[in-house]
């Protein structure tokens, strides 16, 4: 999953799975598999580059992500 802004500055968080294609005219138009089109202010690069960001994520797993976040894993 990845965050971004609608045009109207509302934030969605969108299941990266989902993306079709990217368009951009001029406008960040994101066309998902669902038939759906949704505009954000993100550039296509940037969306490009949230969900590469969000796999490695997942390929990391959580035992590198807590020791790069710092996190332990208890609730305080």
């Amino acid at each position: 999953m990845i965050r971004l802004t609608r045009l109207n500055h509302v934030p969605v968080v969108l299941n990266s799975d989902l993306i079709e294609h990217i368009e951009v005219t001029p406008d960040t138009v994101i066309s998902l598999t669902t038939g759906q089109k949704i505009m954000v202010l993100e550039a296509a690069q940037e969306v490009v580059d949230r969900v590469i960001a969000f796999r490695r994520s997942v390929l990391r797993g959580p035992e590198e992500l807590r020791a790069e976040t710092g996190a332990n894993g208890r609730e305080g």
